[in-house]
């Protein structure tokens, strides 16, 4: 997910207030996860990773291809069992124009929940398996939660860490080099406001 970029990345979609509220939905979310994790997947396949029944996730595949979030793979698979594959790789979701009614909010806040779950549970996989050799130390954890900046100040500085992470990600149709591996980036900025509780208090 990026949120508010001034430029959105190349294979990347905006999402609207109708298609955030048509995939904000836990089991939607995960499938699109399956799908950009590994690859093209058919819903038998993508039930039994997911506990579900192939049925159900028939259903949400066909809700995500209604809605432009994944597409059938042409040339595999049969009548009776379709491949799937994710459409873009980013979903650019501009907060501001989201928060219009409260069915959007709700929805955002669906997604928003999921997405820092899928990152900590990410982060934490990455964790369990110790670097060797020229991998150690070429991670980094940091945090900075006493930071006193503006909402404008935060935005600004949104902005500039972006693009020095798109200056240094390769292009993913860019031949792979000799030693690279999967990485994982996270990223995130976000206002530490008061709970409504304490400011009541």
């Amino acid at each position: 997910m990026t949120d508010e970029t001034p430029n959105a990345p190349t294979g990347s979609r905006t999402v609207d207030p109708r298609s955030l509220r048509a995939l904000a939905h836990p089991l939607r979310m995960r499938i699109l996860d399956l799908l950009s994790d590994h690859g093209p997947s058919t819903s038998a396949k993508l039930a039994a990773q997911l506990g579900e029944n192939t049925g159900t996730v028939s259903w949400h595949l066909r809700h995500l291809a209604e809605h432009g979030y994944i597409e059938e793979e042409e040339g595999r698979g049969t009548k009776r069992e379709r491949w799937w594959r994710r459409k873009d790789r980013t979903l650019v979701l501009n907060t501001r124009d989201l928060q219009n009614d409260r069915q959007t909010r709700e929805a955002m806040e669906v997604y928003q929940q999921h997405y820092l779950e899928r990152t900590f549970q990410r982060a934490a996989r990455a964790l369990s398996v110790p670097p060797t050799g020229d991998w150690i130390g070429a991670g980094n954890m940091s945090d900075w939660g006493d930071v006193r900046m503006t909402p404008d100040q935060l935005r600004a500085l949104g902005v500039e860490l972006l693009a020095v992470i798109k200056r240094h990600v390769p292009d993913p149709d860019a031949p792979v080099p000799p030693g690279a591996q999967p990485v994982l980036i996270q990223f995130q900025a976000l206002p530490m406001l008061p709970l409504p509780a304490e400011e009541s208090e």
